[in-house]
Parts: structure tokens; C-alpha cells; sequence
């Protein structure tokens, strides 16, 4: 199968996000999501072109020992100034002035989730939440994220230069999620996620011709896409939310997010395997166009969260 090259989606980050947005904020918890979003995947976006070079120089273990290591700097930060919640520090969320201590956590914590999972999967909101975010793991991380850079250099376009084009997504990924994330406060999510699903769409169509026309066009598709990278997942946490509650928002966000990792394994096989028979990415990346607009037409079937609410206790 051909090489890959690419990046694992912040999945971790974003829901753990869901879950810092829901304790520390009441008001603009939409551009809250967006800009932990945008961060999150952006900076995996903005290293690819030093790990690439890593790579082509010194080798592939030298960029795991880079992430490392920026890993192991991390680990303090988050140790020493990080907190749970905003009580710890004496306040109170944003959005409202009431001081309230946090309640325990209560039940078990490996039955718990499987709890959220049992309660959501009788709501046909959780089913088409999870087959958007499906297609949408299935059209990024999987598909782009894994196959752009061996993409180029069937266009003779190294990788440092494939690398880069991610690189500039990352950069429209970080304007496109936080907005996408300030739309969520005030419109309505699902024609949100319909728009950003079909346009994905049409950029992923386009993007065969833009391989071959060079980089003009490679850049207009790196723009394009860019904006539109996950600016999915604050409409989708916005529903989640609505649908069933903050207190469960994160545990069923993160069986939605399973669905999206599913996609991804789904699209980073079965893109490498296209491309070893056919020669070619192009039918690879007009079917993934394709399932864009299959998901953008789930996504108006979501019922509003006033005439659908799961209750928390089933």
C-alpha cells in the first residue's frame, strides 16, 4: 500500500474540551469549543512541516522522539497551573455570578460511560450525530490528514511541500473553527453542519483537478479546505449538548467522536488500497466528496433539542 503520511486528529483534546467548556463557561460556550478545536488541530497541522523535515533528515524515530519531548514540557504546565474547575480558583462559571461547589462524581467510572452509550443509543439524534461525525473523521484525518502528502508526490510534490499545504490549513483551521464556533451561539446547528459538510464536499471533488494543475490551484483547495477542516465539532458539541444535557455531553460527545475515529481507520485503509489498484487517488477523493453530501443531508434530519431531549436518567 502506498506510503502514508499525516497526523492523528486531537480526539482526546476535543472532548476533554467539551468538558472544560461545559464546567468554566455558561455564556459563549460554542466559541469556547471552537477555539480549543481550532487550537488542538491546528497545532498538530503547523509541526507537520518540522516533523517531515525531521523525517526526510534524520529519520521517522527522530520526529516520535520531537513529540516527546514536547510532550514531557507539557506534562508541568498542565500539572502546576491547570485546574478542574472554576471553584477551585474562586470563581464562578463565565456567563454567571453564583459560586457553586462541584458535586462528587458519583456511580462507576469504567459503567458510566457505557451507561451514556446505552441511554443515547435510543435517540435517533445520537445515531445521526455519530454518522455525520463518521464521515467526517472518513473526509479529514482519514483521508487528507493520511493520503495528501503521498497524494503530491504523484505529482512529483515533496513532502516537505505536501507537509506545508497542511500546514496552511492549519493556519485557516484556526479562523474557520473559532468562527465556526461563534456561529454556533447563534444559529441553528444543523443547516451549520449542512453547509460545512457540502462545501468539504465540493473542495474534496475539486481536489484531483488542483493536483494537476498546480499550485495555484493547490492552494485555493488548501484555503478552501482549511476553513472548513473541523469547524464540525462545535455545532456537533452544541447538539450533543441540547440533546442531552452538560452533565452527559462529554461522555456521549466521546462515543460521537468514536464514530469519527472509526471513519478514519475506514478512510485511511480503504483510500491506500484504491490507490495501489487504481494508480490514483482521484476516485478516492471524489467518493469521499460524495459522502459529504450524504452527511450534510443527515444533518438537517436532527430533530431541534426542543421537540427531542433524552432525559439524564433515562
Amino acid at each position: 500500500m502506498g506510503h502514508r503520511g499525516g497526523h492523528r486528529d486531537g480526539t482526546l483534546a476535543n472532548v476533554l474540551g467539551v468538558t472544560v467548556a461545559n464546567r468554566w463557561f455558561v455564556k459563549r460556550k460554542g466559541l469556547v469549543v471552537g477555539m480549543l478545536t481550532a487550537s488542538a488541530a491546528t497545532g498538530q497541522l503547523l509541526f507537520l512541516p518540522l516533523l517531515a523535515k525531521i523525517t526526510e533528515e534524520l529519520g521517522w524515530r527522530y520526529s516520535a522522539y520531537a513529540a516527546v519531548a514536547a510532550l514531557l514540557i507539557l506534562l508541568p504546565v498542565v500539572v502546576i497551573w491547570m485546574r478542574n474547575h472554576p471553584y477551585e480558583v474562586g470563581a464562578a462559571p463565565y456567563g454567571e455570578e453564583q459560586l457553586v461547589k462541584p458535586s462528587p462524581f458519583r456511580g462507576n467510572l469504567f459503567l458510566e460511560p457505557l451507561i451514556s452509550l446505552r441511554l443515547a443509543s435510543r435517540s435517533l439524534t445520537f445515531w445521526l450525530l455519530a454518522g455525520t461525525f463518521f464521515f467526517c473523521g472518513f473526509t479529514t484525518n482519514g483521508l487528507i490528514g493520511t493520503h495528501l502528502i503521498p497524494a503530491c508526490g504523484d505529482f512529483d510534490i515533496s513532502m516537505v511541500t505536501g507537509a506545508g499545504l497542511l500546514a496552511l490549513m492549519g493556519v485557516f483551521d484556526l479562523v474557520g473553527t473559532t468562527l465556526s464556533g461563534w456561529l454556533s451561539d447563534r444559529f441553528d446547528n444543523r443547516w451549520l453542519l449542512f453547509w460545512y459538510y457540502a462545501l468539504r464536499g465540493l473542495s474534496l471533488i475539486y481536489l484531483p483537478q488542483a493536483l494537476g494543475l498546480g499550485p495555484t490551484h493547490l492552494l485555493v483547495f488548501a484555503v478552501f479546505y482549511g476553513l472548513d477542516w473541523i469547524a464540525t465539532v462545535p455545532p456537533t458539541v452544541k447538539l450533543t449538548t441540547d440533546a442531552f444535557g452538560k452533565e452527559r455531553a462529554g461522555m456521549i460527545f466521546g462515543w460521537v467522536v468514536v464514530a469519527h475515529q472509526i471513519g478514519a481507520s475506514t478512510a485511511a485503509y480503504s483510500a491506500g488500497v484504491l490507490r495501489d489498484w487504481l494508480g490514483s487517488y482521484t476516485l478516492p477523493f471524489m467518493l469521499a466528496g460524495a459522502t459529504c453530501f450524504v452527511a450534510a443531508l443527515m444533518a438537517v434530519r436532527i430533530q431541534a433539542a426542543s421537540r427531542q431531549k433524552v432525559a439524564a436518567d433515562g
